[in-house]
């Protein structure tokens, strides 16, 4: 069981530092928006992407993303941030979708 939730468990924390260490670049609203816009989702997108390619599809990951980013809102961010929660789970799910097609079970 334990060796089944390490991919979850490498997932989390990668995610993790991608939405924890990110927001210390932002220095004014110009790279507040290009982490939010561009860095944020494309390496969420990755590294889906790259879940998927490894395990297959997880209907979880999106709640895991949406787990992870929302007490950013209230450490780096504002609640008006909360759009970037639904964005970040569909583009999790995206690329988790994508990856999937690569999995080869073996």
């Amino acid at each position: 069981m334990k060796k089944k939730l390490i991919p979850y468990v490498i997932y989390a924390v990668v995610l993790a530092l991608v939405f924890y260490l990110l927001p210390f670049l932002i220095q004014d609203t110009g790279s507040g928006m290009f982490v939010l816009l561009l860095v944020v989702p494309a390496l969420t997108f990755i590294a889906s992407f790259i879940f998927g390619i490894r395990q297959g599809f997880a209907i979880i990951l999106p709640l895991l993303v949406a787990i992870l980013f929302t007490p950013t809102l209230f450490i780096f961010y504002n609640i008006s941030a909360w759009v970037y929660i639904p964005a970040y789970a569909i583009i999790t799910l995206i690329g988790n979708c994508i990856g999937r097609i690569f999995y080869k079970k073996g």
